[in-house]
C-alpha cells in the first residue's frame, strides 16, 4: 500500500480506527472554528485576543493542510476542487486568512465553516458506521435544523447589525430571530429592516421548508421499514433487527446463513480451515487409482525388438 492510498484512507476511509480518529478531530476543529466566529460578536477581554488569534491560526494551518492532502491523494483534482465539500473546505480556509473580515461581502463566508460538518453525515461517515438506521436520520433532521439557523443567524447578523446595532448587537440576538421566525411563532419583537436582510430571512424560510420536510420523509421510510424487520442477531456485532431477505447483516457484513461449526470459529480461523497454508493434501486414493488405469489406457503398446 503506497504512501498515496494510506493517506487518502485515513481521510476517507472511516472504517478504520485511524481514519475514524482524523474524522473526528476533523469535526471537533470545525466546531471550534464556528466557536471562534460566534466569540467574534462578542466584547472579549483583550487578554484573550491572543490566545484567539493562536487558535484561529492553528486551525487554519490545520485546514489547509488538510485541503491540500485531499488534493494530492484525489483520482481527479479538479473533481475535488469543484465538489461541494471541496467549496466548502476552501470557503472555510479563505474565511479564516487574517485580513478577511475586513474586506466587504467576504465576512459572510465565516458563518459557512460548520457546513463542513455535512460530511460526517454522509453514509460513509463514522456517524453512519455507529449508529442505527432511523437514528442517524433523526441525527440529519436536528444537524439541517441547527445548521439553518447557525449559517441564516450569521448572515443575517453580519447584514443588520450595520442598520440596528441596538437591535442585533450578538450573535445571540440573531439566533433567537431565526428561531422564532423558522418555528412560525413569529412574536415581531426583532425583524430585519434592510432588504438584505429580509432576502435572508425569505432564504431561510425557503430552506426550511425544501429539506425539512424531506429529512422527515426519510425518517419515516426508514421507520416503516425497522417495524417490518426480523430479529435475526449477527455474530459478529450483535446487531439484532434485519431484512427478512437478508443474508448478510448491514452494519458489519458479516453472513447470518453460516453453519453451526463456522459460527464458532473467527474469520481468520474459517479462512484457514478452507485454505489449508501447509501445503496441498494429497489427492484420494479413487483418485490416484483413477489417473494410474488412465495412464495405462492411455499409453502406447510396447514395441518388439528386432
Amino acid at each position: 500500500m503506497t504512501l498515496k492510498s494510506t493517506i487518502a484512507a485515513y481521510l476517507d476511509d472511516t472504517n478504520r480506527e485511524t481514519g475514524g480518529w482524523v474524522t473526528g478531530a476533523i469535526a471537533l476543529l470545525t466546531v471550534a472554528a464556528g466557536v471562534l466566529v460566534v466569540l467574534s460578536t462578542y466584547e472579549v477581554s483583550p487578554a484573550w485576543h491572543p490566545l484567539l488569534h493562536l487558535a484561529s491560526g492553528a486551525i487554519l494551518l490545520l485546514f489547509i493542510t488538510e485541503y491540500g492532502l485531499r488534493l494530492w491523494t484525489a483520482e481527479r483534482w479538479w473533481r475535488y476542487v469543484f465538489s461541494v465539500y471541496g467549496l466548502v473546505d476552501l470557503v472555510a480556509i479563505v474565511s479564516l486568512v487574517p485580513g478577511v473580515f475586513n474586506l466587504p461581502g467576504l465576512q459572510l463566508l465565516r458563518w459557512l465553516r460548520v457546513l463542513r460538518l455535512a460530511r460526517l453525515l454522509s453514509d460513509r461517515a463514522i456517524l453512519a458506521r455507529i449508529t442505527a438506521a432511523d437514528t442517524l436520520a433523526v441525527v440529519r433532521i436536528i444537524f439541517t435544523v441547527i445548521g439553518i439557523i447557525f449559517v441564516y443567524a450569521g448572515l443575517i447578523f453580519q447584514v443588520e447589525e450595520h442598520y440596528q446595532p441596538e437591535t442585533f448587537s450578538t450573535f445571540f440576538d440573531a439566533a433567537y430571530f431565526a428561531v422564532v421566525t423558522i418555528t412560525t411563532v413569529g412574536y415581531g419583537d426583532i425583524t430585519p429592516v434592510s432588504d438584505a436582510g429580509r432576502l435572508c430571512t425569505m432564504l431561510m424560510i425557503l430552506t426550511g421548508i425544501a429539506l425539512i420536510p424531506t429529512q422527515l420523509g426519510d425518517l419515516i421510510r426508514r421507520i416503516i421499514k425497522v417495524s417490518n424487520s426480523v430479529e435475526r442477531p449477527c455474530d459478529r456485532c450483535g446487531a439484532v433487527l434485519h431484512d427478512p431477505d437478508a443474508l448478510f447483516c448491514k452494519r458489519c457484513g458479516a453472513s447470518l446463513m453460516l453453519p453451526p461449526l463456522f459460527q464458532q470459529l473467527s474469520d481468520d480461523e474459517a479462512t484457514a480451515l478452507a485454505w489449508p497454508q501447509t501445503g496441498r493434501e494429497a489427492p484420494p486414493e479413487d483418485s490416484l487409482i483413477t489417473a494410474s488405469s488412465t495412464d495405462a489406457t492411455t499409453a502406447p503398446p510396447p514395441q518388439n525388438s528386432a
